[in-house]
């Protein structure tokens, strides 16, 4: 197929936009864009993401074999194909070493989804796997518990992944469980943490689930 320059250009973007928000350094992180023919696009292995080039990013099929491209795939490639076949409304992944989300992760202290409506409504529950060697079917396998119901996972030990119908919106979630990491983390250092009323939690909830109905309800049109 041919090599998707608008897509590529937005893997680019976000790779740069990682970088300088200091999400990630050198070579960290990697990025992944289900396309229309369910191949997969995603970043080079080894390559600093806040310099990458529409030329350098990868095309896989389902199996993992490359397709368009001259460099290896990200060492993760075997987590975002996971996550795709066990999620088929999901188009893009964002995974990095954000520090705060990251600290939680290495902690292996639950980053909870209920004390900010913004978290509730844009991300909803925040994930903490079981460590798994970097790299490895097992991280993919770590998302099993909770691949179902969760689009933020801390990996432990590891770093952050976000999930999204489309690049953007994992984008947006990667930035927003970062800076809510952040948020707690400060608020801890107060010495006072308050959850959102366990009625409200349950009434945002409620809007975040028609949200998606609504997504899903657009996007079937569409293809009609």
């Amino acid at each position: 197929m041919p090599f998707d320059r608008e897509i590529a250009s937005r893997i680019v973007e976000v790779g740069r936009l990682l970088y300088q928000r200091k999400l990630i350094s050198a070579t960290e992180g990697n990025i992944s864009v289900r396309l229309e023919s369910n191949q997969v696009m995603l970043t080079p292995s080894g390559f600093p993401k806040g310099r990458m080039r529409a030329e350098d990013l990868v095309i896989v099929d389902t199996a993992g074999r490359r397709i368009e491209g001259i460099n290896p795939a990200s060492s993760e490639l075997a987590m975002h194909l996971h996550v795709y076949r066990l999620r088929p409304e999901i188009n893009a992944c964002v995974h990095s070493h954000a520090p705060y989300a990251t600290s939680f992760a290495v902690a292996g202290v639950d980053l909870t989804c209920d004390l900010l409506p913004e978290i509730v409504l844009s991300v909803g529950a925040i994930a903490l796997t079981e460590y798994a060697p970097p790299g490895t079917d097992a991280v993919g396998a770590s998302l099993d518990p909770f691949l179902g119901e969760s689009n933020a996972f801390l990996l432990r030990n590891h770093g952050l992944l976000t999930v999204g119908r489309n690049l953007e919106q994992a984008f947006y979630r990667h930035e927003t469980v970062e800076h809510y990491a952040r948020i707690v983390h400060l608020a801890r250092q107060l010495g006072n943490v308050n959850a959102i009323p366990a009625d409200d939690f349950k009434r945002l909830e409620q809007m975040r689930d028609s949200m998606e109905r609504i997504d899903d309800h657009e996007k079937r049109g569409s293809k009609q």
